[in-house]
């Protein structure tokens, strides 16, 4: 069966030549196992059509999907935990295809190329993790494990519940194969997962054209990423391409915090140009409020841990600044640069006030909630968990008598919940007929703890046992 008519390949990132990515070819897998399929994503494309063989045929085996030339494998540079490396570049993955979005009205004329009503969607990608080596895999076996192909479901799903822009997986095959691990127990079984993402230009892209001293590649990534991905900036403007890189990222970075968030691993190569969640290693949630989280093992300083995010975003764009300098006014790009923090501190509040489902006040009084919520979470300690406070006082004083009535009834009280309750009163509710929604009947919240997510891969690794897994996902999706 082919894809749906709204289906609308468009592989652009292709069209800029060998200078920027490597054509490439997937592993020869010995098995081919479908373990989770995304049709919700899958629809956003066209995609949703497709049998179980055509779906394993194009995102197991990668025969090109139609209108796609073939695979690349994407060159870049990046800081590592903020060490260059001009080794980098796709080492276990690869773009296999870009198709827009399909949007409202797409199945009218505007599908089949013809004139329409409905505006062309974004441009999507699909991207691969595990697919095999590359001419970027250096000493790597370009392979993923089965295990770290769950976790980044996981991670993706939990995230698209709670607001933060990110990529989608998309497919998750197992491949038969035995991998050898130094940080989890092996043999272990092997996976590809593809994911849906809305750009793989990284900071380390443009990082990488600076480096070799090509103002022009860096022209063409430029007029490239702006007018596919922030089309209001006008051609060749670099500073107000960075502005627009600058705010997505501020978002991001604000939304990892409001989610209680930590990515682990937020080197240049890991940030995009669209501001967009991706690449989940060694990610984690907060079970409580710590500044000091961290979730990579290797992260032996804290570089990346939970309040340092923000910090670690910033300095990441500066880099992507430098890397424009050749290109752009040093002025302009510094002014930029500098529209960061008073992005974060905007972004910031309304995330807080979309996760604590109340409408603006105001500048003053958005901020006042925003301190009193951290300062209730942080007084609260171990006992106070990062997401039932938000489940128990979603839309404010709608939800007084369920929250005071709960099982944590006995942590709403003394001068920190005082001060919250007080900001939060002020505010008006959003939509309070969203308190209607059955996860809001439930005493507890979904949340995506370490102890469950170990939970969920014991039961795969020992049983064979999927349910757990796609029971999460279900209830992630249910309201």
């Amino acid at each position: 069966m082919p894809p749906s008519v709204a289906h609308r390949p468009e592989p652009r990132f292709f069209d800029l030549g060998d200078e920027f990515g490597d054509a490439v070819r997937a592993a020869d897998f010995p098995q081919h196992v479908l373990r989770f399929r995304n049709d919700r994503a899958a629809a956003e494309v066209g995609l949703e059509t497709l049998t179980q063989d055509e779906w394993v045929a194009h995102f197991g085996r990668f025969e090109p999907l139609p209108g796609q030339p073939g695979p690349i494998a994407m060159r870049y540079h990046g800081h590592q935990f903020r060490t260059y490396n001009p080794d980098l570049g796709d080492g276990r993955g690869f773009l296999a295809a870009q198709l827009r979005e399909v949007r409202a009205g797409a199945l009218t004329g505007s599908a089949r190329g013809l004139s329409g009503s409905a505006p062309p969607g974004r441009l999507l990608d699909l991207g691969t993790k595990g697919s095999g080596t590359t001419p970027w895999s250096r000493a790597s076996d370009g392979r993923l494990t089965l295990k770290g192909g769950v976790r980044e479901v996981l991670a993706a799903e939990m995230l698209q519940r709670l607001g933060v822009p990110t990529s989608r997986a998309f497919s998750l095959i197992e491949t038969g194969e035995a991998l050898q691990r130094g940080d989890e127990p092996s043999p272990t079984r092997s996976a590809v997962l593809v994911r849906l993402s809305h750009s793989h230009i990284r900071f380390g892209t443009f990082q990488r054209a600076a480096y070799l001293g090509r103002t022009d590649q860096l022209e063409t990534l430029l007029e490239h990423a702006r007018s596919l991905y922030h089309p209001d900036v006008a051609p060749g403007d670099a500073a107000g391409f960075l502005a627009a890189v600058v705010d997505a990222s501020a978002r991001l970075a604000a939304r990892w915090i409001a989610a209680g968030f930590v990515h682990g691993v937020l080197n240049t190569d890991n940030l995009n140009v669209t501001g967009e969640s991706f690449d989940y290693g060694p990610w984690r949630f907060l079970p409580h409020y710590e500044p000091g989280f961290t979730a990579a093992y290797f992260d032996q300083f804290g570089l990346y841990a939970f309040s340092r995010q923000p910090e670690a975003v910033f300095w990441a764009l500066t880099q992507l600044g430098g890397a424009l300098m050749s290109i752009g006014d040093a002025a302009t790009l510094t002014d930029a640069l500098n529209g960061f923090g008073p992005a974060y501190i905007g972004h910031l509040r309304a995330a807080f006030l979309e996760r604590l489902g109340v409408l603006s006040l105001g500048e003053a009084a958005d901020q006042r909630l925003l301190d009193c919520t951290l300062a209730l979470l942080r007084e609260g300690g171990e006992a106070m968990r990062w997401e039932p406070l938000f489940h128990d006082w979603f839309a404010g004083f709608s939800s007084s008598a369920r929250a005071l009535s709960g099982p944590r009834a006995k942590l709403w009280q003394g001068e920190a919940f005082d001060a919250f309750r007080f900001a939060l009163f002020e505010h008006e509710p959003d939509r309070p007929e969203r308190l209607e929604a059955p996860r809001f009947a439930r005493a507890e919240p979904e949340e995506m703890l370490i102890d469950e997510v170990e939970a969920i891969w014991a039961a795969i690794d020992g049983d064979d046992d999927w349910a757990p897994f796609h029971d999460k996902i279900a209830r992630l999706r249910a309201d």
